[in-house]
């Protein structure tokens, strides 16, 4: 019986986060965007490679060379596909505000699965297969992301040859994309679970006092 409740109580949130589906908004979907794109071109930054451009002329004339750290090849590649990397993201509900969204499975993803390998019988009105798919919300952030890139392809391509000494997000969401008043998201970090941490803190500090503790024939 008690496993039977406590299915239904997970159940019963799986389905009030459905309820309150909501589909990403412009500063969200512009955050994961820059957070996406820097982190690719991160991977490259330090690259020795030179490339060379041009053909060999008649003439002689030499190829001209360039780094590949700052070429425009290398922020092509960057960009190829950088939204289908938003579709490695799932909705964390129990989260607020943007930091519903992140890679990793949810708490209440993980808790389900964990009692479906122990046998107990979940339905969440989907297979058991298709848990992992992306979710509406992040399928149209991803969507997003991709009319996002196309109208601001110029603003990125400034900002990667003369304002890299600038933050991504900074250049690109505050300068250009976001209104003021629709800012609020690039400010939120995600910095753990602080109430496991807080859980954490209160059993070392009572294991702590316990261990600090003597019998009064100690004394």
């Amino acid at each position: 019986m008690k496993v039977s409740i406590f299915v239904l109580f997970w159940v019963t949130i799986v389905d009030a986060s459905n309820e309150d589906e909501r589909l990403p908004n412009k500063c969200e979907v512009c955050k994961f965007l820059t957070v996406e794109l820097q982190e690719a071109l991160e991977k490259t930054g330090r690259s020795k490679e030179v490339l060379e451009l041009g053909e060999v002329l008649d003439t002689g004339k030499r190829r001209r060379k360039i780094k590949y750290n700052t070429s425009e090849t290398r922020l092509t590649e960057a960009v190829d596909n950088i939204c289908e990397r938003i579709l490695q993201y799932n909705v964390h509900a129990e989260r607020p505000g943007s930091l519903r969204y992140a890679k990793g499975a949810s708490q209440t993803m993980t808790t389900l699965k964990n009692l479906v390998h122990k046998g107990v019988k979940v339905d969440l009105g989907m297979p058991f297969e298709l848990w992992d798919e992306p979710s509406v919300e992040v399928s149209d952030m991803k969507k997003q992301c991709e009319t996002m890139l196309e109208e601001y392809e110029e603003v990125v391509e400034d900002w990667y040859f003369h304002h890299q000494d600038e933050r991504l997000e900074n250049f690109l969401c505050l300068n250009h994309v976001l209104k003021t008043s629709d800012q609020e998201c690039i400010k939120e970090v995600w910095k753990g679970d602080m109430r496991a941490k807080g859980d954490k803190d209160t059993t070392e500090n009572d294991k702590s006092k316990t261990e600090n503790t003597h019998d009064a024939s100690e004394l």
